[in-house]
Formats: structure tokens, sequence, C-alpha cells
């Protein structure tokens, strides 16, 4: 979501939204099928006022529906809410809601360019509990610019009086394109980052005190609160190979085995749809052997792999197929591989993503951050 456009335009974009639902509405992959999950986000969907986020779901209602979805979430960064917002969010059916906290210290979120400070996140977290969300989220980021010990230990802190049904932990990436990145290898700034090794120490340690407090690890970044209880509908059957539908600037989707993205700029995506196109960028068809890549990449998050699925599903032996990735994954004590499935450790969860390019195919398997 573009949050520096002016009422009138964010009225444009709300319409060649709605109009994208209705074409995609009229293919035939979609005929009648049901939503079994909905998600609103990322950017930043909770700028939008209630009178605005009340008009948008009747608009995408008149052309689809999710009434008998298993979950509805709504991303929502805390400056932009209100009490009004969040029970319009409620009352239109919204049944998880994902906090973009981040972090707790105010200079960390200044400098990091953060929209909030805390004062904005604890005001809002009255009006959610009040709310009855089926399942709350909070997002943190371990080694924002600034992080240090005591203020990530503090995080955690305040994040564990809040008591959420989940808490989601990223590491802070910075692809080599930002202007950080581009200061650290040019030697014009000290990394104001942390590195790697202290990033999984910080999720480390956010993982001890939320299972102290009776959390259970759901994947490489979310513990629950309550996992009977709890899930995350979208998540998990995302990485079941579920189809994805996502409309939206930038969005990208996967339908009927065929993946697309949008086109990224605002006025070529609203002004294609004004003219009553869709507005693909690009399309293409995976191989099957690139649909099993990302299907067992994905599923990997969760700190586990059942072989049985994927000899059903492709008729591949995973195990066989990267022998030589599970063997010296296994030799450094990041996976245990035996009895039909593969069991991360807690140091191969903590650092899973930088597992994955092992098993992409040779062309994708250089991407860098800092």
């Amino acid at each position: 979501m573009f949050t520096d456009k002016n009422a009138p335009e964010v009225e444009r974009y709300l319409a060649a939204l709605s109009r994208e639902i209705e074409l995609v509405s009229q293919l035939p992959v979609m005929g009648d099928r049901p939503f079994k999950f909905v998600y609103f986000g990322g950017g930043t969907p909770s700028f939008l006022s209630p009178k605005q986020l009340t008009r948008l779901f009747d608009r995408l209602r008149a052309n689809i529906s999710w009434d008998e979805a298993e979950e509805v979430t709504f991303e929502c960064e805390p400056g932009t809410l209100s009490e009004a917002k969040v029970k319009t969010l409620r009352e239109l059916g919204v049944t998880r809601i994902s906090l973009g906290v981040e972090h707790f210290d105010d200079t960390i979120l200044r400098e990091n360019g953060r929209a909030h400070e805390s004062g904005e996140i604890f005001k809002a977290w009255p009006w959610i509990e009040a709310a009855g969300f089926r399942n709350v989220n909070v997002d943190l980021i371990a080694g924002m610019a600034g992080d240090t010990d005591a203020t990530w230990q503090d995080t955690i802190r305040r994040t564990l009086e809040m008591s959420p049904d989940s808490v989601t932990i990223y590491q802070m990436e910075l692809p080599f394109n930002t202007v950080y990145s581009k200061d650290i290898l040019g030697n014009k700034i000290e990394t104001p980052v942390a590195d790697w090794p202290q990033k999984r120490a910080w999720v480390d340690y956010a993982f001890n005190q939320l299972a102290e407090a009776g959390y259970s690890v759901s994947s490489t970044c979310t513990m629950f609160k309550d996992p009977a209880a709890v899930n995350f509908s979208y998540r998990d059957n995302l990485w079941r190979g579920s189809d994805l539908l996502a409309t939206g600037i930038a969005s990208f989707g996967h339908v009927s085995g065929v993946h697309y993205q949008n086109k990224p700029e605002w006025e070529d995506y609203c002004g294609t749809l004004e003219n009553g196109e869709m507005p693909l960028n690009r399309a293409f068809r995976p191989t099957d052997h690139q649909r099993l890549i990302r299907e067992m990449i994905l599923q990997l998050k969760r700190g586990f792999l059942e072989a049985a699925y994927f000899q059903d599903k492709f008729g591949v032996d995973i195990f066989e197929h990267w022998r030589e990735v599970w063997a010296k994954y296994e030799q450094e004590g990041f996976a245990k591989v035996g009895e039909g499935r593969v069991d991360l450790s807690r140091e191969g969860l903590l650092r899973v993503d930088g597992l994955l390019p092992a098993f992409f195919e040779p062309e994708h398997r250089d991407v860098r951050y800092t």
C-alpha cells in the first residue's frame, strides 16, 4: 500500500483492485471455488479508513465470497489504527490480526524508518484485545539498525507481557541494492546492523524466553501460545502447495500452475485496469521440478519434511535426489535425516534461509544479503 497518496488516489487504487478481482473472478479456473483463506497484506492495508475498508470489502464480495473461509488475516501497522478501525475489521469478518510491532525501542523504530513508536503499540493493543479476534500475531525484527542485547531483551519482555497468540520473528535482511548495503560494502559507514551469528543468537534467546512462557515452535520464525487452538491457515496451505491468488500492485500469485506478477507501477496498474485489461507483467508455468523445489523449501521452513508427501505427489525420493546436501547438513549438525523425514535442529531452524539455496537450480543460488 502506498501511504503517500491522497484520498482520490486511494479511491482510484481501490477501484482498480476491485476491477481486477472482478476480472479474475470471471476466469474459468476460478469458477465457483470457495476461498479457504484470505490475506490482506503485506504493505500497510490498515492505512485505509473504516469507510474505505467497508467499501473495499463490499466491492470484493460482489464478485467473490469468503463467507466460509476458515481464516481472514489482516496486517496492521500500529500507527494507523484507531478503535473504530479495529472494530470495523472485526465486524467485516477478519479473524486474524498480524500487528507489525517490529520493536519497542523508539530510537530504533525511528532510525529504521518505522511509521510508529511504542506508545502507539500500547494504545492499539487494548482495542485489539477487546475486539475478540480468534488469533492475534505480533511481528518482531531481530537486528534492526541500532539493536543491542539490552534493547532486544526488553522487546521480548514487553512482547511476553502482551501475551499474543503467536509471535513471528524475522532476522533483518538487507538486499545488496539498499542504501545501507551499498554504504557498508563501500566502507563508508560502520555496519549498522548485527551480523548473522548475532541475529541468530537474538532469535534463539527469544525462542527460549517464549518457550519458558509456554509457547511452542511452529516454524523457523513463529511460535504459538496454544498450537491446538491457534493455527495460520494461509501459511500452512501455501507451504502445502495450494493455489494462491494474489491481486494488487506488485503482487504475485499461482493459479492452475501459472505464476504471474502484476505491473509494479501505480499508473501502469491503475491505468491498465481502467481500460478493462488484466495488468499482468509476466507469467510463466513452472516445471514439475521447480514445483518440487518450491514446495520442499517452503515446507522445510516448518522445521521438518516428510518424504512420503513428495514421493506421492512428485514421484521423487527427496533423500536420494539431494543426498549430498542432506549428508552435509547432517554432518554440520543442522538436520537429522531418518525414518522417512528430515528434522532441523534449532541451529538449522535459525539459519534455514541460508540452507535453502543448495536446493535451488544453479542459476538461482547466488542471492546474498548483508
